[in-house]
């Protein structure tokens, strides 16, 4: 496929009916290894796993060597690859203009609860960049208004959640993610207010499992860096467990 083609395909893949399952990958290896499974339909790096792998907090790892990553992951498969752009690196139009070039063809940008025009000028500027490129970028245009604003009453993240949403949308993106724990109710009401097949969610320890989310209208679902925490927590273990005098198991498949 084209990149242009690679790129309407992960647009398709969020406003069909079905849920999207992405699961998060940070390096090569591990994107080869999700995307050998028939099930997997597309990709998504994970900023922060990227950015611990290289040595660094979240958020603080330099432009280069995270679209450096994404170009390698983006690469190495053949199944579309949304990248973790942060906040878009003080130039989210840039940003995306590069990530394209990388193969890269969708993003989450989050908008870390500044002023809403501020968050839609970003919004509107990633997506004129991959218009000018030729390519229908798949945006998932992130709001922390829940990270960030949880401690408001419920009704005012609420509606400052769908409020910014609806902007965002309304600036060209493809879907909204609104990250945190929600029940059925909450969500019903985030889908209501976004939109059906436009609000992403990250799959954490109580959030409604992935066949209920798509009965919600949920567009997408993505498992960010718990993905690497399950592996590192697996590689520790089995430390822990060879350190006591075990063995290594049988049946290891050779997946590197």
């Amino acid at each position: 496929m084209t990149i242009a083609e690679n790129a309407a395909e992960l647009r398709r893949l969020h406003t069909a009916p079905e849920l999207l399952q992405v699961v998060n990958v940070w390096d090569v290896v591990s994107a080869r290894t999700v995307a050998a499974l028939p099930e997997t339909r597309a990709l998504a790096t994970a900023g922060h796993s990227i950015a611990a792998s290289f040595g660094y907090p979240d958020g603080e790892i330099p432009v280069d060597l995270m679209l450096d990553m994404a170009g390698r992951i983006a690469r190495a498969v053949e199944v579309p690859v949304s990248a973790d752009l942060d906040d878009g690196y003080g130039d989210a139009g840039e940003t995306v203009r590069r990530a394209i070039g990388e193969g890269i063809v969708g993003a989450n940008i989050e908008d870390r609860l500044k002023p809403l025009a501020e968050s839609v000028a970003v919004v509107d500027a990633a997506v004129a960049a991959a218009g000018a490129e030729g390519v229908p970028f798949a945006l998932n245009a992130r709001t922390d208004a829940w990270l960030r604003g949880h401690a408001r009453p419920r009704e005012v993240w609420l509606a400052d959640t769908i409020e910014r949403g609806r902007a965002f949308l309304d600036a060209g993106a493809t879907s909204v993610f609104v990250p945190g724990v929600f029940g059925e109710a909450e969500i019903e009401e985030l889908v209501a207010g976004i939109g059906e097949q436009k609000l992403a969610l990250i799959g954490l320890p109580g959030v409604p499992a992935p066949a209920r989310l798509e009965a919600l209208g949920v567009a997408r679902l993505s498992y960010g860096p718990t993905t690497q925490r399950i592996a590192l927590g697996a590689l520790q273990d089995l430390a822990a467990d060879l350190y006591a005098g075990g063995v290594l198991p049988d049946g290891i498949r050779p997946l590197n």
